[in-house]
């Protein structure tokens, strides 16, 4: 959650201000526990983003707290919002609306809401409308959809600004919180609005070149209270916006044992040290099929043996592909996912924004309690984001999170090449604390597989390289491979006189 600002920076009016949520979990975790009361904020974005949406979330809060609330509009109909009321779940029985927009059918004498139609009423009197129509209900929560008519009525800047500020002063006096929405229908930015609000929320849709649309919200401001800056993703499905915070690794801490965890394999913890430390994260890297996700399928496995929770976010293979690698390797993969030790979760980088993933991830940790998260690959995970900087950024902030809730976090990334000079799509060494390199080598007409930990913060580790190999026995692992030199170039030499033998075939 975030700080109150200091005493200093906020009016004595705030400091009194009781908090309002907004109807959305996400925004009032980012606005710290929602908007103060009887203030005017402004809801900005263009047709399609969800302002509707969100707002009328706002009064079914209030609604279902008690309180009255009103929904004025200018230009959508009753039936219109009705329906998209329904399509999610809704009900608008017991919110007030008010239109002032033409009806869809011919008017009924009987009708009880008046209906006007914006242009044929000067700017003045359908404000004057809306004013009786508030004092005849008296409201605690109010919405006006939206200022695009009323920037219409007005024909110029001056005459428009003025009637926003009359609107301003006039909910002044009522104990009521007002959200206005402007759909940014104008040639020019109205940022004389900004001044007026006491806070702003912009909603955006980003088209990208592939998959699907992409949502996203800012608080471009908010008097006296401390919020979450930058960027939040969120998506509209039913139920409303589902808002997910720009994850702050600093916020989230908790108490753990930097105890090590092992991998079910005696040889693979020796060679790392003793094992992985809890609240640490390791990078698995190497060619395409080398075992990089086999020897993370081994920590999962060995999590829930010892009947902890682990989750595998897959972006590039199915769960068919996996189980089929687990029963290839003798691993009881199915026994866990059937009791839900393990949960395996298919990630589709088209569809999925990254700050959905971190919400996801989240929720695993502290909802599931996982204590080992594998992320299989970071390949699938670049391609979700539109900017390299904005991945590592992102990445950042996620191993942080998970490092100080104590879990295990194992990263797979798949070089470009199988054999010989490698090349690497992103560079995410130096955020890891450990980095196990697993490559390809050929000797005497045949290919074998070398792991080597090049890297671990966190203690003491062998610097061998050793043979393994993949076998319906699991992952076994040879002795160090000391008469060898240039196994990571792919075509090492060999300084000894006898070959050493390969063994058992690999069966991976």
């Amino acid at each position: 959650m975030t700080k109150e600002l200091p005493g200093s920076q906020q009016s004595g009016e705030a400091k009194m201000s009781a908090r309002v949520s907004t109807g959305s979990e996400g925004l009032d975790d980012i606005l710290g526990g929602g908007l103060d009361a009887n203030r005017l904020y402004l809801y900005e974005g263009r047709p399609g983003t969800g302002k509707t949406t969100i707002a009328l979330q706002f009064l079914l809060k209030g609604q279902s707290l008690g309180e009255r609330v009103l929904y004025i509009t200018l230009s959508e109909t009753k039936r219109e919002l009705e329906v998209v009321a329904q399509r999610h779940g809704w009900s608008l029985d017991g919110v007030d609306m008010f239109e002032l927009v033409p009806p869809e059918t011919t008017l009924d004498p009987e009708r009880e809401l008046t209906v006007f139609h914006p242009a044929e009423v000067e700017l003045s009197e359908t404000t004057g409308l809306m004013f009786r129509e508030v004092e005849r209900i008296n409201p605690a929560r109010i919405v006006i959809d939206s200022l695009s008519e009323l920037r219409l009525l007005a024909q110029s800047p001056l005459r428009y600004r003025r009637q926003v500020l009359a609107l301003k002063h006039f909910f002044a006096k009522r104990n009521c919180t007002v959200i206005l929405l402007d759909d940014l229908s104008s040639s020019q930015d109205d940022l004389q609005l900004h001044s007026v609000a006491h806070g702003v929320v912009i909603l955006e849709q980003l088209a990208i070149e592939y998959g699907s649309e992409r949502r996203r919200l800012r608080v471009i401001k908010m008097r006296g209270i401390s919020f979450r800056g930058g960027f939040h993703d969120f998506t509209i499905s039913q139920g409303g916006l589902r808002i997910f915070p720009r994850l702050v690794a600093s916020e989230h801490h908790r108490s753990f044992e930097g105890e090590f965890t092992s991998s079910g394999n005696a040889e693979l913890d020796q060679l790392l040290g003793g094992g992985l430390e809890r609240g640490t994260n390791a990078l698995l890297i190497g060619a395409a099929g080398v075992g990089k996700s086999s020897v993370a399928l081994s920590y999962a496995i060995a999590a829930a043996e010892r009947g902890e929770h682990a989750v595998f976010f897959a972006f590039d293979e199915g769960r068919g592909t996996v189980e089929a690698r687990a029963r290839t390797l003798g691993l009881p993969l199915q026994r866990h996912l059937d009791s839900g030790l393990i949960r395996f979760q298919q990630v589709d980088p088209a569809e999925l924004s990254p700050g959905e993933f971190g919400a996801i991830v989240r929720r695993s940790v502290e909802h599931d309690n996982a204590r080992i998260i594998i992320i299989d690959s970071l390949n699938g995970y670049l391609n979700a984001m539109p900017d390299e900087r904005f991945l590592i950024l992102q990445m950042h902030e996620l191993l942080s999170y998970l490092a100080q809730q104590g879990v295990l976090t194992i990263l797979v990334l798949a070089q470009h090449g199988l054999v010989g000079p490698m090349d690497t799509p992103l560079d995410i060494s130096y955020l890891s604390d450990a980095v196990l390199m697993l490559r390809y080598f050929e000797v005497a007409g045949t290919v074998r597989r070398a792991l080597s930990v090049v890297k671990k913060r966190s203690g003491h580790h062998e610097h061998t390289i050793r043979e393994f190999r993949l076998s319906g026995a699991g992952l076994s692992l040879g002795p160090p491979l000391t008469e060898f030199s240039g196994i990571f170039t792919g075509n090492p030499h060999y300084a000894g006189s006898v070959l050493p033998e390969r063994g058992t075939p690999d069966e991976h």
